[in-house]
């Protein structure tokens, strides 16, 4: 086991650096911390889907499994160098992906965010993945990033998308559909 922390605040941080997992000494508002920051903001997310009472089990299962990918993932952020996520993960993500999706019926139109709690904190989480998956783009355009790790998030937001559509009709019996055709006032 790794360090135990027996007092939370170091106040190292007080200068507006914080420390990477290799030791090196950062600007907060670096463009690695924001990526790995809003990896655990969408880890966070993913924890209140789970706090909703009555998800189905193997949605529970699949995102507490997601949960710890996303703690290695922003640990692969904070150490420059490392690779933690390989490419069979992303076709793990694939197959859990298309195993929720199959049973679904095709998208005709878009679905609004919302269609119950789960579902709607599941459309939160999805979207905060973007942009972390945005974040970690603009770190790769100045440091270097293993490219699993954009491909993670990218189809870990597909994936959140297919899990807020099966949430939906849980909770709801369906899905909000977006009405192009309304009439305006």
């Amino acid at each position: 086991m790794g360090h135990r922390l027996s007092r939370i605040y170091t106040r190292t941080g007080d200068d507006g650096t914080t420390g990477l997992g290799d030791g090196q000494r950062v600007r907060k508002d670096s463009s690695r911390v924001e990526a790995y920051g809003t990896v655990d903001e969408a880890n966070s997310t993913i924890g209140l889907v789970l706090a909703v009472p009555g998800i189905p089990a193997d949605v529970a299962r699949c995102l507490t499994e997601i949960q710890h990918d996303l703690f290695d993932l922003g640990g692969e952020l904070c150490i420059p160098g490392t690779q933690v996520i390989k490419a069979e993960r992303i076709a793990e993500l694939e197959a859990m992906l298309d195993r929720f999706n199959d049973p679904l019926p095709p998208l005709k139109d878009f679905i609004l965010p919302g269609g119950g709690p789960a579902a709607a904190a599941c459309h939160v989480a999805r979207t905060v993945t973007r942009r972390a998956e945005r974040c970690v783009w603009t770190l790769a355009a100045i440091e270097p990033v293993s490219m699993e790790v954009p491909k993670y998030l990218n189809r870990l937001s597909d994936l959140l998308f297919v899990l807020a559509r099966v949430l939906a009709r849980h909770e709801n019996g369906s899905e909000v559909l977006w009405r192009h055709d309304r009439g305006r006032s």
